[in-house]
């Protein structure tokens, strides 16, 4: 087998490792992460993966025998993929190891990560059934935000970062899509006007879009293969430039916190 050189990967940067791999075992050194790891796991040797998919920021991964490994990292939890012999280090919980000879491996330092495994016939997860559509996705329109929104007096930022409103749109993304529609943060979201909130869904589609492109924003420790920064740092508008001047108009960009957030904008830009 050609040396593989061990890469963090995303959610969804894993995929062209795993799809159309036959899982040979599966390496639980700790089960207790958020939930136990369940021992029906074991099951999932000897089956192909067919597809890597995500649904929030759950990672699903679809098996041949019809059952599914769900995987979330948590606060601090990452992926990587690299070579099965690779000796295994503090907090690597998990290792799904390929009959080629890779294995995706889990470390999670805080154990607030999942790996769940979901059995055919199984009722879906109870994690997954209250979540709103993916942004990217027909599903999620102004009209669902409008409706939503009626007499919320939630601030129109934690209202779009409710997964029960719409899934993946992360403090950065709310912070970003919030400045190019030109809302104040700290609105109430339901004092948001119908027009306004068709021009905050094609920001936060056009946000995201962006995001994919550079790599995403998953993890601060998250790196690309190539050794890049896998968040578009170097493309942000507001969030992290507390006393920087506006890109638009200069003036200094504000920090509130609100949700237990840190929160970025521009006082002239957005109101």
């Amino acid at each position: 087998m050609p040396e593989l050189p061990e890469v963090e990967v995303s959610r969804l940067g894993i995929a062209p490792h795993l799809e159309g791999q036959t899982i040979s075992r599966v390496i639980v050194r700790d089960a207790r992460l958020r939930w136990p790891v369940p021992e029906t796991i074991q099951q999932a040797s000897g089956s192909e993966i067919l597809a890597v998919n995500r649904r929030a920021k759950y990672l699903l991964i679809q098996l041949s025998n019809q059952a599914v490994i769900v995987l979330h990292l948590g606060m601090s939890g990452k992926l990587r993929v690299l070579p099965a012999t690779t000796p295994p280090v503090k907090h690597d919980h998990i290792d799904i190891v390929l009959a080629n000879g890779i294995c995706l491996r889990l470390n999670d330092p805080r154990r607030f990560g999942a790996c769940l495994y979901q059995q055919p016939g199984d009722a879906p997860s109870k994690l997954l059934a209250n979540l709103g559509p993916e942004p990217l996705t027909e599903d999620f329109d102004a009209q669902r935000l409008i409706t939503l929104s009626k007499g919320k007096q939630v601030a129109v930022k934690n209202f779009i970062m409710d997964n029960a409103v719409v899934v993946g749109v992360g403090n950065i993304y709310a912070n970003e899509a919030l400045f190019m529609s030109g809302i104040d943060p700290r609105r109430k979201a339901g004092r948001v006007s119908a027009k306004r909130y068709e021009v905050l869904t094609e920001a936060i589609k056009l946000v995201l879009a962006k995001a994919i492109r550079q790599g995403g924003t998953t993890l601060k420790d998250f790196t690309q293969s190539d050794g890049n920064p896998g968040y578009f740092a170097q493309s942000l508008n507001v969030y992290g430039r507390t006393g920087e001047p506006c890109l638009t108009c200069e003036t200094p960009i504000k920090s509130v916190v609100i949700g237990q957030r840190n929160t970025f904008y521009c006082p002239t830009c957005q109101s």
